[in-house]
């Protein structure tokens, strides 16, 4: 990975100020590490920073091990939430809670090789992209099962939605106030990070980056979760679903109707005969079946707007260390959905 030291001689980075954020969710092993990765890389850099770190309701010490380092880490800045809100949630919080210029957003699990982080921002400092992504390169890394699953999400996504969504693209990435600012302006409860990033459009390019592997600790995103994620983010960003089963309720009413004149032709002509059973129920399950699944769908669009207006705030932050006053009500999310609980 080259650190494109030409283009960070630019005036447009040394005069900026560089945030990271970090969500965590039960990554105390892996804070040293992280830390001892991260923290030379920006110093190389020759320009302020600050590193955002939020703790997701970890169940073990990571927040106690993140106030510790603060004395060794220059620019590092904790909140931790009330409880576990999830990783689109916890990286929202970390974005409001930063002053960068850019903005770096990469997990904590080293999975996100923090040495990419002087080409994604040298890239944004020659002032010809306002969003660079990394794009992975070594996907085949995952099992088979997940590659699947990540393929399917990720073809039903592009059909079903306006939006499109590069595959080798994942939550790594340098972003430019603007940005940030266009992101936090969209305040709604069910999110799909990527696809609001997408959404907001703005200059974008990508550059390619070897992941690395998890060496402590284990994944939080099981299956469940990630199916969770998925339908949330195919609801979230279209319609078709919904209109799909439109044009399936006007096939199925279209079939009875022909079936039923077919019905009443062979009564007149052949005269009543016993119906069977068998395929009677056959049919009533079937349909039962399209209608369950129907309204299934219906449902879930109807429990995002239910979500909405209910108007709950995003998160709560149980404590926030190392942040002036001002932050703690990001003026950037114009329906305030942030509400911090202070000790």
């Amino acid at each position: 990975m080259t650190s494109a030291p030409e283009t960070l001689e630019r005036s447009a980075l040394s005069a900026s100020l560089v945030s990271v954020v970090l969500p965590m969710h039960n990554e105390s092993e892996g804070i040293a590490p992280l830390f001892a990765r991260l923290v030379p890389v920006l110093e190389s850099l020759g320009v302020p920073f600050e590193i955002v770190t939020v703790d997701d309701g970890s169940r073990d010490d990571t927040f106690a091990r993140l106030k510790a380092a603060r004395a060794t880490v220059p620019g590092l800045k904790v909140l931790t939430f009330s409880r576990n809100f999830g990783k689109e949630i916890a990286v929202t919080a970390g974005l409001a809670h930063t002053r960068g210029d850019v903005v770096v957003v990469m997990d904590s699990d080293l999975q996100h090789p923090p040495e990419a982080i002087p080409e994604l921002i040298g890239l944004w400092a020659t002032g010809d992209y306002d969003a660079v992504h990394a794009r992975r390169v070594d996907l085949d890394h995952q099992s088979l099962l997940r590659s699947a699953f990540s393929t399917a999400f990720y073809k039903s996504f592009e059909f079903m939605s306006d939006v499109p969504i590069d595959r080798e693209v994942g939550d790594f990435g340098a972003y430019d106030r603007k940005v940030i600012d266009a992101f936090l302006a969209m305040p709604e409860r069910n999110r799909f990070n990527r696809g609001l990033f997408a959404w907001a459009g703005f200059r974008t390019t990508t550059v390619p980056v070897t992941m690395g592997e998890r060496t402590t600790g284990t994944s939080q995103w099981g299956f469940f979760k990630l199916l969770r994620l998925a339908i949330a983010a195919i609801t979230s960003f279209g319609t078709l679903p919904l209109k799909v089963w439109a044009v399936i309720g006007s096939f199925v009413s279209l079939s009875s109707l022909l079936y039923g004149a077919y019905v009443v032709a062979k009564t007149l002509i052949l005269g009543a005969d016993v119906p069977g059973f068998p395929s009677l129920m056959v049919a009533i399950l079937f349909f039962s079946g399209v209608q369950l699944i129907g309204l299934g769908i219906i449902g879930e669009y109807l429990g995002h707007v239910f979500s909405e207006v209910k108007r709950r705030p995003l998160y709560f932050v149980r404590e926030a260390i190392g942040f002036d006053e001002t932050q703690t009500a990001p003026a950037s999310a114009p329906a305030k959905p942030v509400v911090e609980v202070r000790r």
